[in-house]
C-alpha cells in the first residue's frame, strides 16, 4: 500500500484520537505508538481494503492492547469510562464524527455490523443523559447557524446566540452565560473565529468546537491544536456526537483544576 495515502490520513486519524482521548498529547501519542508497530510489524495494514480503514483498524490493534488505553489518567474521566462503555463510545465516534460506515467500522473494530449497530444506540442513550448547558455559536453563514441552532435544541441545549464577526462573539460572550462554543474560523467581515476563540478563552474554561470547510489551517502541527474540529459540510450525527464528547470530557478538566484553583467556571 503506497505510504502516501496513509500519510494522508494521519489528520483525520489524530483528529479522532484527540477526541478518543480526550487530549492532543495523549491522541498523538497513541497516533506515533501505531506508526511505530506498523513499522516494526506488530501490526499490518492490510492491502485488501481502503488504507483508511486499514490504519484505523491498526490503530486499535494498537488501542486494544495498550495498558489502560481508554483511561489512564485516574480522574474523574476514568470513573466515567468505565460507567460509559467504551466500545459503544468508540462506535458512536467512528460512525458520526469519522464518517465510517457501519460495514466499515465492524471491519475496523474487528466485530459483526449488528455489534456496531447495538453500541451505536447504547451511546446515544448515553449521550441522551447529558447535562444540559448553553451554547454560543460564532457562524457567519445564517443557513449553516440555523442547521447547527435546530441541532443543539433537539440536544436538550440552549443557544445563547449567534455571532457572525469576531467583536459580536465577544460581546455575547461577555454575559458569562454559556457551557460550550461552537465556531467557524473564517467570519463574514474578514476576522477570525480562532482569534475570538483565543480571546474568550482568556476568561472563560469552556470547550470549544470548530466547524469549517478549512480544517488543514488547525491542523498544521506548528501549535496547539484543537481537540474537537467537524469539517464542513457535517452531517448532523457528526455535530451530536463531538458535542457529547466535548462536553463529556471537560467536566472532568473543570473539576480536576477545581480544588488547586478555585474560580468561576462554566460547566
Amino acid at each position: 500500500m503506497p505510504q502516501q495515502q496513509l500519510i494522508k490520513q494521519l489528520p483525520f486519524l489524530r483528529r479522532y484520537a484527540r477526541a478518543l482521548l480526550g487530549s492532543q498529547k495523549a491522541g498523538d501519542g497513541l497516533v506515533r505508538d501505531t506508526l511505530q508497530a506498523v513499522l516494526d510489524g506488530r501490526v499490518s495494514i492490510d492491502p485488501a481494503i481502503s488504507p483508511r480503514v486499514s490504519l484505523y483498524r491498526a490503530f486499535h490493534q494498537v488501542f486494544g492492547i495498550r495498558p489502560n488505553s481508554a483511561a489512564g489518567t485516574g480522574t474523574h474521566t476514568d470513573q466515567r469510562l468505565q460507567s460509559l462503555n467504551v466500545g459503544s463510545r468508540v462506535a458512536l465516534l467512528l460512525t458520526a464524527m469519522e464518517g465510517f460506515s457501519f460495514a466499515e467500522t465492524a471491519s475496523i473494530l474487528c466485530v459483526s455490523v449488528e455489534e456496531i449497530e447495538a453500541q451505536v444506540i447504547a451511546a446515544q442513550a448515553e449521550i441522551d443523559h447529558q447535562l444540559a448547558t448553553r451554547v454560543l455559536i460564532i457562524e457567519d453563514e445564517w443557513v449553516i447557524a440555523l442547521d447547527l441552532k435546530t441541532l443543539v435544541s433537539e440536544l436538550g441545549h440552549e443557544i445563547v446566540g449567534v455571532a457572525p464577526t469576531h467583536s459580536k462573539a465577544v460581546e455575547l460572550a461577555q454575559h458569562g452565560d454559556f457551557g460550550l462554543v461552537l465556531a467557524d474560523i473564517q467570519l463574514a467581515d474578514g476576522s477570525s473565529g480562532i482569534d475570538a476563540v483565543t480571546d474568550i478563552l482568556q476568561t472563560f474554561d469552556v470547550p470549544v468546537i470548530f466547524i469549517t470547510a478549512f480544517p488543514d489551517r488547525l491542523l498544521t502541527g506548528e501549535r496547539p491544536e484543537p481537540t474537537y474540529l467537524i469539517t464542513k459540510p457535517f452531517l448532523s450525527e457528526t455535530v451530536k456526537a463531538t458535542i457529547a464528547q466535548a462536553l463529556f470530557f471537560h467536566q472532568d478538566k473543570a473539576a480536576a483544576h477545581a480544588a488547586s484553583a478555585p474560580a468561576t467556571r462554566i460547566a
